[in-house]
């Protein structure tokens, strides 16, 4: 997964459907978080680690061979430039339960923190999803303040 465009808007330029279905839960939670690593309109090299790393020691994707993971990320990102980040969020969120919605929005809120800048589109996109995710009242405030939290330098000077 090399530099690559990636469309920040929900809506579809092409029949996203055309490019392949999410059906399972692990591929719609792989989905939500590859769309929080794309959600400023690119995805480089450094956010594909990351997102790899984040993946790769969870159940069921530590099974899966290099060739098995490419497969997955390569229909992900046909989507993703098919419709958006908005149409891969909203194809993955019915295949989750409300235990893995909650941890989708905690992985996206960890990788969209990850290089500790946090840019209005990619605010805008954790406050979304979180509402697309249709999480308890204030639960999605909940986790995104806790990650937050978690990545906030409190001993820099």
């Amino acid at each position: 997964m090399g530099e690559t465009s990636a469309s920040a808007a929900g809506s579809a330029t092409t029949d996203p459907g055309a490019q392949g279905a999410i059906r399972t839960a692990p591929e719609a939670f792989a989905a939500v978080a590859l769309a929080a690593v794309a959600c400023d309109g690119t995805l480089g090299r450094q956010e594909a680690r990351a997102l790899r790393q984040a993946l790769e020691y969870r159940t069921p994707y530590r099974g899966l061979s290099e060739q098995a993971m490419g497969e997955l990320f390569d229909v992900l990102l046909e989507q993703l430039h098919a419709g958006g980040w908005g149409h891969l969020v909203n194809a993955a969120i019915p295949l989750l339960d409300v235990g893995q919605r909650e941890t989708s929005l905690a992985l996206a809120a960890q990788l969209v923190w990850a290089d500790r800048s946090v840019s209005p589109n990619e605010q805008q996109f954790l406050q979304e999803l979180g509402q697309r995710l249709a999480l308890a009242d204030g639960r999605a405030e909940q986790i995104l303040e806790v990650v937050a939290l978690l990545h906030r330098d409190s001993l820099a000077s």
